[in-house]
């Protein structure tokens, strides 16, 4: 019997038919649990992930604080922006992974561009 894929994995596969990341534009991905937040940058021609930032890391843990999660997304955003732009990237290609573009995936994705990426 086959499995049904129903719901965010849906989404994320047509998400993920459509869009791809390359050496020059990697694909920052999004992944979101009920306290944490992840973000990592990966490059799906060579199979490698470029950075990953999230709110266990040690640098965003500390400048979280008392922060509610939306705003601990931003400063991951920022951090995964900072992690970049030192490696010499600027663009990225935005991958939701499914979720919604909405909340703490949104502020993520705002953090991102306020620290200078561009999707």
């Amino acid at each position: 019997m086959a499995m049904q894929i129903v719901g965010r994995e849906r989404r994320k596969l047509r998400i993920r038919r459509k869009i791809s990341g390359t050496s020059e534009r990697p694909r920052l991905t999004v992944f979101r649990s009920a306290k944490h937040i992840y973000a990592q940058v990966v490059d799906d021609v060579s199979g490698t992930t470029l950075a990953h930032v999230s709110t266990l890391s040690r640098d965003v843990r500390t400048d979280i604080g008392e922060d509610h999660k939306s705003g601990a997304a931003k400063k991951v955003g920022t951090a995964i922006a900072k992690a970049l732009a030192a490696k010499g990237l600027k663009k990225v290609v935005f991958d939701r992974n499914g979720y919604l573009y909405h909340g703490r995936v949104k502020a993520l994705a705002e953090g991102a561009r306020e620290g200078g990426l561009e999707f």
